[in-house]
Parts: C-alpha cells; structure tokens; sequence
C-alpha cells in the first residue's frame, strides 16, 4: 500500500500558481492573527470557533474555484491544508469530502483502501486542536469507518501511539453499521448535508496497472462533472490522453472513455477529428465493437444521465459512414428521430421499418425504444399541472409506438410515467365537480383502458373518494 500511496502522490495535479499563492496568502493571515494570538495564550474554545469563522470563509471560497474550474488539483489543495500552519483550518470539511469521494460496492463497502481519508484523519489526530475538532468528525469518521475493512481500521489505529485518540477512534465503530441496510441509511443521510457541494477528484491511469484500478473512479468523476455542467476544460486534455495510450487501446476501459468523451464534452475541431479517428477505428480494429457499443448505450440510458439529442449527434458526427455497422444504422434513423421528431409521421415509419428489421429484445431495438420512452420522460416531467391538455394531445401517439414496438417493458415503463403525472393532476385539482379534474378523469377513463394502463375497476378505485373514519367522541 505505501508504494502505491507514493506513486499516486507523484501523478498528482501541482496545483495552480494562483491557487497556492491564495493559499499562502490565508496562511499567512491565520499566523499573523489576532485572534490566534488570544487562542494561543487563553485555549478557549470559543478563540478557535472565531479563528474558524474568520478563515474557512475564505478557504471554501478559493476551494470552489478549484473544484469549479481544476478538480484534478483538489485532492493537492487538501493536503496543502494539512500543513500546521492552517491550524486545521477547513479540515473537518476536507474529511468529510474524502469520505464521501471514495467508491463503494453494493455492500456499501469502498472498492478499495481510502489513503486520502487516513491521511486527513491521521493529520487531525496528531493535530495540537485535536480536542476541538473531534467534536466535529465524529460522524465522519463513523461513516468512513463503516464503509472500511476491520483490518484497515485496526491498522490506523494501531499507528496511534496516544491511548486516549486511539480510544476515541475505536469509539467510532458503530455496531449496527455492520448491517447493510443500516449503513445504506447512514449514507444517504450523511451524503445528504454535502448535496451543495462540488467534491468529486480522479487520478487519470498513465499504465495498465492503474487502468483496472483507477478507471471506476475516473468514470464516477466524468459522470458527476456530466451532471453538474460547468468549465471542463481543465481535464479534455487527460481524457485526450487516455486515448492517444496505445496499451489501453481496444479495452472496455477505453470504450466508455470513447463514449462519455464522445457524447457529453465539447471538442474543438483538432479535438473532434482527434476523437473521430479513435471512434472509427475502434469500430475496425475491437472485435465486436458495435455490440459492446450498443450494450454500452443501453447501460448509460439505465443510469441517471441524459442522453438525449444533444448527446446523440454529438456522437452522430464521428460516425464515418463507409463502414457499413449497426452503429451506422442506429445513428442514421437517430439523427432522423432528433432532427424530425418522433412526432414525424416519416420519422414514425423510419422507426417502424427500422425496428422490424431485428429481433424485438435485441439491443439495437432496445436503444431506439430507450431514445423514443427518454423523449416521453423529458416532456411529460417538465409539463406542469395546468398543461394537462399538453400531456392528453401527446398521449394519441402512445398507441402508435406501443403498437410498432410490442414490448411488455414499454408499455409498463409508459404505465408508470403517465401515472406519477396523472397523480400529480389528481393532488392539484381537488375539486371534483371542477372542469380540470372532470377533464383528466374522462381522459383517463377513456385512454388509460385503451392503452391497457388500467382495467375498470382499477380506473373506478383511482378516483373514488377516499372517506376519512369519524372519531367517536370520547
């Protein structure tokens, strides 16, 4: 573990001349305070939670920029934090982030050793403000500890030679974090006081080695940065790189750098022909590279990211399209559906034709029904309440593509959608003889028994008055 600790240190990002000269900056600020001087002198609690609210202000300040506009220096900016002269300064906040950042399995276990977490904790332990700020980690270090190996826990605290700290840590082991279902809830609920900030950091792999270690992680970066939107120049030029690795040529690893690079960043034109290059000979040189790429997509669909027109076209504009491929053919009919609509009636017989030439269930099928069911998804979950007449004017075409595709798992997905809105309408009009709510019900009684959605007696259940029990008086 210490050699690779070592070897990830070396591929860190430096961080910014800017960012270490305001860093400096706040140091030197810290040590020459006043307020410091009186902490110092009188070790009051109350002189450190002053110190802490003159200067973690402007800490999360600058540690903003870095994660906004370098967040591959963050993890460089938290150990230049850990230096005395900060005085733990913004530390409690930096644990927690370290925490938080590393992957875990389905057990909620992490994948893999956190050398991050241990090194702020053991710079918090050995700090001479340990007493005041391990009132503040406590959570922290029980959710970091849950989430970790008995024999990594036992291994840390054995390197603390103070009985009293390694006590105080050993008190940190919750016993019903041992059950998953518990750890699960801690985590959401942890997670849930840092869902304003912007954490996430990767080491991008340089070898093979680093490749199955590292890659996951790099992947939950890409994906966050996807969400949150935002400057990501600061890193094309690592995912370029990624690429231009001959060794990770032809991997699973570098098909879905191909692919999030391909679908959700911004390329200039050196950077697109770059890019297109890779794509198309990948389709010649990976064996099966249109199946892993149609299996790819279907993946990323099931997952919380868009993939929508933007993204698809994006992509569409690498296709070179002298190679005869299923990802030719998908991207054709798919440039059809965003430029045309789905509402088309040629794109509507394109789709048609399209889909019966391959078996139902198979995967290229499976992502025109994914693209056709996310365009349902994004306009019936941003229509408001009062637009019902929208969602009713969508809702004839419903019968043609339920028609052409023939899928059990449309038809429910459909079911579903349509349901969370028609819920939605039922809770905003509550007037039952008003013309809104008479208006959904027709609509409902009418369609949603057409569609198959709901039978009578569902439809009958659905809008029948629920009556509240009387109280007896007492």
């Amino acid at each position: 573990m210490e050699v690779f600790s070592i070897k990830k240190k070396d591929f860190m990002k430096p961080l910014n001349p800017e960012y270490l000269t305001g860093l400096e900056l706040i140091q030197k600020d810290i040590q020459a305070s006043d307020i410091l001087v009186k902490y110092l002198d009188e070790e009051e609690e109350e002189d450190y939670l002053a110190l802490r609210e003159a200067f973690e202000p402007r800490i999360a300040d600058l540690y903003k920029k870095v994660a906004a506009n370098h967040p591959l220096q963050l993890v460089t900016f938290e150990k230049e934090l850990l230096n005395d002269e900060y005085e733990g300064m913004y530390i409690t906040r930096i644990l927690g982030f370290a925490v938080l950042r590393g992957e875990i399995n389905d057990n909620f276990k992490y994948v893999r050793p956190q050398s991050h977490f241990k090194e702020i904790l053991m710079a918090v332990v050995n700090s001479s403000n340990f007493d005041i700020i391990r009132k503040r980690i406590g959570q922290t270090i029980q959710m970091g500890f849950a989430m970790s190996s008995d024999i990594w826990i036992t291994n840390l605290v054995n390197d603390i030679a103070n009985k009293r700290i390694r006590y105080f840590l050993q008190g940190q082991k919750i016993t019903k974090y041992r059950e998953l279902k518990e750890r699960k809830i801690a985590l959401a609920r942890y997670k849930n006081q840092f869902r304003n900030e912007n954490y996430f950091a990767a080491d991008f792999p340089t070898n093979k080695v680093e490749l199955k270690v590292q890659f996951s992680e790099v992947l939950l970066f890409l994906k966050h940065r996807v969400q949150l939107g935002g400057n990501n120049s600061s890193f094309i030029p690592d995912m370029k790189d990624f690429l231009n690795r001959p060794e990770f040529q032809g991997t699973d690893e570098y098909i879905q750098m191909l692919a999030y690079y391909g679908f959700y960043f911004e390329r200039d034109d050196a950077s697109q022909e770059e890019l297109k290059t890779h794509f198309n000979r990948s389709r010649d040189e990976i064996e099966n590279f249109d199946d892993k790429w149609l299996d790819l997509v279907l993946e990323i669909h099931s997952g919380d990211l868009k993939l929508d027109g933007t993204a698809d076209q994006r992509l569409s504009s690498l296709v070179d399209q002298s190679k005869e491929d299923k990802v030719k053919l998908l991207y054709n009919l798919l440039d059809d559906i965003h430029r045309k609509t789905y509402l088309n009636e040629d794109t509507i017989e394109a789709v048609k034709v399209f889909y019966n030439s391959y078996p139902g269930k198979s995967p290229i099928n499976e992502c025109v029904r994914a693209t056709i069911y996310k365009y349902f998804v994004r306009f019936i979950e941003n229509l408001e309440e009062n637009d019902y007449q929208e969602f009713f004017e969508l809702a004839k075409i419903f019968p043609t593509y339920m028609g052409i595709f023939d899928n059990q798992q449309f038809n429910q997905n459909l079911k579903e959608l349509c349901m969370r809105y028609v819920k939605k309408l039922t809770k905003k009009f509550i007037d039952k003889r008003g013309k809104a709510y008479q208006d959904v019900k027709r609509f409902v009684k009418v369609n949603f028994l057409d569609f198959g959605f709901m039978n009578e007696k569902q439809i009958v259940e659905f809008f029948k008055t629920k009556r509240v029990r009387k109280t007896k008086p007492a």
